[in-house]
């Protein structure tokens, strides 16, 4: 049986990537399917599949860096989808959002991850993400009613610091990034150290540096798994500057980046800053469509699909 991948608007360039990947990973026919899109006056949303997804076991790709206006698109492409004839209807998102609030902070405010996660479990027979930003839940399955799986951005981020870098050492900027940086750290073979952090506020953070000695010669690798307003990353740079003496190499999985982010970097004293492709293609970005590509083919093969949805 054949597989289509369906982009979501903006997402053409991933789905082309991420077909690849599946196609020489399994061998098997795999093809993205033409999508129609356009928005009437009011807004509202045309979308039109223009090749056949009949018998087919369909994924949609979508980079969700601003999820609301793409949400029901991804509903009408389901449906619309699952109406035409496929199999199998799946959700690839290599960035998934709606995770941070996963519990009620404060009296009369949305859990948006769980009612986020019931909507789409309701249109999709699966969902395929990299590193999600688990923190309360122990795993994907403890929010979503569908199979889902977990691609790991470690091993894309280990080979692309083994190519580029002889001696790194790779700094976790607090300790929700420890998994991170310990896992791309032992796959390089290279030392690892973890910040600890104290946030004074939303957006003021204090962060400490344990003992570096004997790592000196070594080139610092901040890693993060997302940088988004970066006052955590900023405030790491500048503490591994001072250890160091020299700028440290930012990476972060999910390019969130508020529109000053970059800057509050490179005031910081960054050097270069390096992102994986879960949401923007840029050239530079470090690939991991290839492991979303394995987690998705390996969910696809030993989970089947669930019965559609009346």
């Amino acid at each position: 049986m054949n597989t289509v991948i369906l982009p979501a608007p903006g997402a053409e360039a991933a789905a082309e990537l991420f077909a690849s990947h599946l196609r020489a990973g399994s061998g098997r026919d795999v093809r993205v399917g033409r999508v129609e899109f356009r928005r009437f006056p009011d807004g509202e949303a045309y979308v039109r599949l223009l090749d056949s997804v009949h018998d087919a076991h369909v994924w949609v790709i979508a980079t969700l860096r601003e999820p609301d206006p793409q949400a029901l698109t991804l509903l009408f492409l389901a449906d619309t989808a699952r109406e035409l004839g496929a199999a199998s209807v799946g959700l690839a998102a290599p960035y998934l959002p709606y995770m941070r609030q996963d519990i009620r902070f404060r009296d009369g405010e949305a859990v948006t991850s769980r009612t986020f996660a019931r909507v789409v479990s309701q249109a999709f027979d699966r969902l395929v993400t990299v590193d999600p930003h688990l923190h309360r839940y122990p795993s994907l399955d403890a929010v979503y009613r569908i199979p889902a799986a977990v691609a790991p951005s470690a091993p894309a981020i280990a080979r692309w610091i083994s190519q580029r870098l002889p001696r790194p050492v790779v700094i976790g900027p607090d300790g929700e990034s420890e998994q991170w940086a310990r896992d791309v750290a032992a796959r390089v073979g290279c030392p690892v150290l973890v910040l600890s952090k104290q946030r004074l506020g939303d957006r003021a953070v204090e962060i400490s540096l344990p003992q570096a000695e004997g790592l000196a010669d070594r080139q610092p690798v901040l890693i993060d798994d997302i940088i988004s307003s970066a006052r955590t990353m900023a405030t790491a740079v500048r503490n591994v500057r001072a250890a160091f003496g020299q700028a440290p190499l930012c990476i972060g999985v999910h390019a969130v980046l508020a529109p000053d982010a970059l800057d509050v970097l490179r005031e910081a004293g960054a050097g270069e800053v390096v992102t994986c492709n879960t949401l923007t293609m840029a050239p530079g970005s470090i690939d991991v469509l290839g492991e979303l590509a394995q987690a998705a083919a390996a969910l696809a093969a030993l989970r089947p699909a669930t019965p559609p949805r009346s």
